[in-house]
């Protein structure tokens, strides 16, 4: 067969699947209602800024000091507060949940500070949400630092006041929103990859147009390419949309370059698509496909690939689990490109091993597919 009938067949093929994916209302759900449902839930309704955080605080005996000190925790952005003088008023609302911490001014502290002792701020949490309480017992440590270098400027203490200078590289104001949406953009990506490609082929095997193809003179290589060059750039197309929206609506700075954007993307939808193909040759029924590409894709992009939970802090057997995990390569990938700019040997490196796993998963396909032409 001539190099021109090929390409002709070939052509056909992708129009075929492209015509499928406009007429198929579940791949521009998919594709495109989807990932806008996750970057607003990522960006306006999922937070890991712990601010506002209900506490309840106990002045014991009031004197002029303690009040200063209590309006210090009050004014704090990270506290809401509520005083009372008995801890064991706070203790029932501890228990259920409805504060975080009980924060207490013991009836000694001005007695102490006044004779030059240490006065003691103690800190009740509860030990049930450790990160929480770490929070609460950091802020209420902090709060109290500041307050003494306050009092100590406001008694002219030996010297000149001292300040503290806190500075934090990339995300300066500390917003979860800029590393919580280029992340998002990873799990977007994975889902119109993997979850979409699974769902249509499956279905064309249940429906018998699967085999119709493979009784045609297209051969494996041309299949599955086919298959995958429409779904490939829909999952560009969502993912600019996604980048547009995490930029000009959610305010996310941009700092590095469309080339290693792009670059980064492509690399990733390849383990993305092969694995949908994968899931789809091997299962050929949609509800089956849907669930392993939850199981294996969705939920370790979501919960193995650092987005949301370090992996430092992950049980050793799980972080070699993690290397397989493509997201756990473009997720800080695509954070750097967002925060910092181009850092192309992190890059390189990502793309490397992205690129490995996805051929991986297409030999795999191509090996199974061969096999039900035969």
């Amino acid at each position: 067969m001539s190099r021109s009938s090929r390409t002709r067949r070939f052509a056909a093929l992708v129009r075929k699947e492209c015509l499928q994916v406009i007429r198929d209302p579940s791949s521009i759900l998919i594709a495109f209602v989807l990932p806008l449902i996750l970057l607003f839930l990522f960006g306006y309704g999922v937070s890991l800024d712990t601010t506002r955080t209900r506490v309840g605080l106990v002045i014991e005996e009031t004197t002029p000091l303690t009040n200063d000190l209590a309006a210090s925790f009050q004014a704090s952005r990270y506290f809401s507060v509520t005083t009372g003088r008995d801890r064991r008023l706070f203790a029932e609302e501890l228990v259920l949940s409805r504060i975080r911490g009980i924060i207490v001014i013991p009836a000694e502290f001005t007695r102490n500070y006044a004779a030059g002792n240490r006065p003691q701020v103690q800190v009740i949490v509860d030990g049930s949400d450790p990160n929480t309480a770490n929070f609460v017992q950091n802020y209420v440590q902090g709060a109290v630092a500041n307050w003494r270098l306050q009092q100590q400027s406001e008694l002219a203490a030996d010297g000149p006041p001292i300040s503290v200078e806190q500075r934090f590289w990339f995300n300066p104001e500390l917003t979860s929103r800029s590393f919580l949406v280029p992340g998002s953009i990873a799990i977007v990506m994975t889902l119109v990859g993997t979850l979409l490609t699974s769902l249509v082929v499956a279905r064309e095997w249940e429906r018998g147009t699967m085999e119709a193809m493979m009784a045609t003179p297209v051969t494996a290589a041309e299949l599955l390419a086919g298959k995958i060059l429409p779904y490939f750039l829909l999952g560009l197309t969502s993912m600019t949309l996604c980048v547009l929206l995490a930029v000009f609506l959610f305010g996310v700075p941009f700092r590095g370059s469309v080339l290693a954007l792009y670059a980064l993307s492509a690399v990733f939808l390849m383990p993305a698509l092969g694995q949908g193909l994968l899931i789809s040759a091997a299962t050929k029924n949609q509800f089956l496909a849907s669930q392993l590409a939850l199981i294996t894709a969705f939920l370790p992009a979501f919960l193995l690939s650092g987005f949301l939970f370090e992996i430092n802090s992950m049980p050793t057997v799980i972080q070699w689990i993690t290397f397989i995990v493509p997201a756990r390569y473009l997720i800080p990938s695509l954070q750097t490109v967002f925060l910092a700019g181009d850092i192309w040997p992190m890059f390189l490196h990502a793309i490397l091993v992205m690129f490995l796993i996805g051929s991986v998963f297409f030999l795999l396909a191509a090996r199974s597919t061969k096999k039900r032409i035969a």
